[in-house]
């Protein structure tokens, strides 16, 4: 039988930490200079990458950690510095598309990619969604539960549509100058959570550390 109120408690914690709203700014900034469609496709892209990825460590992501010898402490060590990386290059207000010719423009495949990483690894389904993924599954013993578990991650997953799709309107009404400054905002917020899973990590790392 389905425990709903347990569903629906993980739907709120992942919403938590995926944080779909916090991610407008990223994507604007990441889109810079796009057409509509470009932007929607994207958005859908990002929003089936989410699900992939969640879906897929519920059911077998420490598996997939234990087979490559990655323990979660090391995810989230590389996923912040990662994340790190991105939060420096938007608080220095850079944003590809008003930097580039039309022969420069990005190709398909490469937006294809962007889509994927950072937009969706692991701005959104970053080590701290698919962690909890991972140790939600494992109070899930039998087959039916992991398999629940694809409830809340749709849900997720069609919110992150929903917000990416309309992020082309908010764009604009904040103009260039607002997005430069919630971009610069953002990355802020962003080094901030970078500093939270490096820290986290290397507290599982180095125990030590934690006394």
């Amino acid at each position: 039988m389905t425990n709903w109120a347990y569903l629906i408690k993980i739907t709120i914690a992942l919403l938590a930490i995926v944080n779909p709203i916090g991610s407008v700014p990223i994507f604007i900034s990441a889109t810079d200079g796009w057409s509509k469609p470009d932007r929607d496709k994207t958005a859908q892209t990002v929003a089936l990458t989410v699900f992939i990825v969640l879906a897929v460590s519920a059911f077998i992501g420490d598996a997939v950690l234990n087979f490559f010898g990655i323990s979660i402490p090391s995810f989230q060590v590389g996923g912040g510095i990662l994340l790190m990386l991105i939060s420096i290059s938007m608080m220095h207000g850079k944003q590809g598309g008003t930097r580039q010719t039309d022969e420069e423009a990005l190709s398909l495949t490469e937006r294809e990619v962007i889509a994927i990483v950072p937009l969706s690894i692991p701005l959104l389904a970053g080590p701290g969604a698919i962690s909890s993924m991972i140790l939600n599954a494992q109070q899930q013993s039998s087959f039916l539960g992991h398999l629940s578990l694809i409830i809340p991650v749709f849900i997720i997953a069609v919110i992150i549509w929903l917000v990416l799709k309309l992020s082309n309107a908010i764009s604009h009404q904040l103009g260039t100058i607002g997005i430069n400054i919630v971009t610069r905002l953002m990355g802020l917020i962003l080094a901030a959570m970078a500093v939270e899973f490096i820290a986290h990590g290397l507290t599982g790392l180095f125990p030590q550390l934690a006394r």
